[in-house]
């Protein structure tokens, strides 16, 4: 506009006055091009350079863009070419409209085809948050592993998803989890062997006794009683190293975070109520859900109340709650559920608090000293983790901490049950 203006202006002063006419009073009302013989032509014809050469400006400008641009899209499809991670376009119907050679790899000629129904049938859910296994190949579903995110909507109405080959990470993850179990088995064998001894020797000297004709009716059955309770106390013992050695999340599912907290409480508060210890809950996770094995993730947090609850004397208080952490309100991509476990104790020791966590580490005669080691193998296991808050006086809070179920693993649950 700047341009077209000076040309106008330029033409205008350097034009004779002649060529317009005056006759009528208060108008100005053009003659024929033929009537103006004043008209200064050098001047008009400067103009029309100077238009000429901005013109020519202009058209470089442009070629030189285009080629800027030229090079910059074949960068980035060099850039696309060596990414190791798969990058899928789609568009605004949700369709895919370009791959890289990561994402070729992966999953083939997609080109075209619906994003959402074609995920939902080549990705399953895995027992780790946030990993998918492929199964276009289902006799190798448990070899190749795939970390999902996409990008939100851009402004033409499409998105970016990037696929992560996570493969590698993930066997190393499950290798040094086994391999650290495996340590810490080795490094428990003298512990062991006097672990299972003495419940061992107890209900052997018990079911001696029983042996013994002429005990009375009454003393035969108490002593009956505690070879049982010894025995039972064995078995515990024994279920509980298999479960550590083990240390999987087999099995998956999602269920909702109060409907947890309420099963936890009726099986917790009869047994608080025996040791006259006040026991609350509090679920401020309404609505939200988790995904994994509900089984295992109870056990440890009735270990976690249990432990409360037995250092506890009459009159104390053990607390449960279950709170949201993380989620889009804070920012955060992905959202955590807090399991708090709260008594008003007397607090551990700081010495002891890096020892709660090791197998067979126990300050109780009658304990195992695996229910901490086992919640904390069912927290990772689930991708979490869990922690100890604790001071002398002040009583103590652990809080087990494990990832929210995401939108795909719900639906894909809700489909897997429908096939059922």
């Amino acid at each position: 506009m700047n341009l077209a203006r000076a040309i106008s202006e330029s033409a205008l002063n350097h034009a004779s006055p002649e060529i317009f006419d005056q006759s009528t009073p208060g108008t100005a009302v053009p003659a024929p091009f033929a009537a103006a013989p004043g008209m200064d032509a050098a001047s008009l014809a400067e103009a029309f350079q100077v238009f000429a050469r901005a013109s020519d400006e202009l058209t470089q400008a442009y070629s030189g863009l285009q080629g800027q641009v030229g090079v910059l899209t074949e960068r980035l499809d060099l850039l696309l070419a060596a990414l190791p991670a798969g990058v899928v376009v789609l568009d605004q119907q949700g369709q895919v409209e370009q791959t890289n050679r990561a994402a070729l790899d992966m999953l083939g000629d997609i080109a075209g085809v619906e994003w959402q129904s074609f995920a939902a049938r080549v990705f399953v859910a895995t027992d780790t948050p946030g990993e998918w296994a492929l199964a276009l190949f289902p006799e190798k579903l448990e070899e190749t592993r795939i970390s999902i995110s996409a990008t939100a909507q851009t402004t033409t109405g499409g998105r970016i998803v990037l696929l992560h080959d996570v493969t590698e990470a993930w066997r190393m993850r499950v290798s040094a989890a086994r391999n650290e179990r495996l340590a810490a088995m080795g490094e428990m064998v003298a512990s062991l062997a006097h672990q299972l001894r003495t419940p061992l020797a107890a209900a052997l000297l018990y079911t001696g006794h029983l042996a013994n004709v002429q005990l009375p009716a009454a003393e035969r059955a108490s002593v009956a009683d505690r070879a049982v309770e010894r025995l039972r106390h064995l078995e515990k013992l024994i279920k509980d190293m298999l479960i550590f050695a083990r240390g999987e999340a087999l099995g998956r599912e999602v269920f909702g975070v109060c409907d947890l907290l309420l099963e936890l409480g009726a099986t917790i508060e009869p047994v608080a109520q025996r040791q006259q210890i006040v026991f609350r809950q509090d679920c401020q996770a309404a609505g939200q859900q988790l995904f994994g094995n509900r089984k295992e993730i109870a056990g440890a947090i009735i270990n976690l109340l249990e432990n409360a609850i037995q250092v506890l004397g009459e009159g104390g208080e053990v607390v449960l709650s279950a709170v949201q952490e993380g989620g889009q309100e804070s920012g955060q991509q992905d959202g955590r559920i807090a399991f708090v476990v709260r008594d008003n104790g007397r607090g551990i020791p700081i010495e002891l608090q890096a020892r709660l966590f090791e197998p067979f580490f126990t300050t109780r005669a009658d304990g195992t000293g695996l229910g901490l080691a086992i919640a904390r193998g069912v927290a990772r296991a689930h991708g979490g983790d869990i922690s100890l808050c604790s001071a002398p006086g002040e009583g103590s809070e652990f809080r087990l901490v494990l990832p929210q179920a995401v939108a795909e693993s719900i639906e894909q649950e809700s489909m897997e049950q429908k096939s059922k």
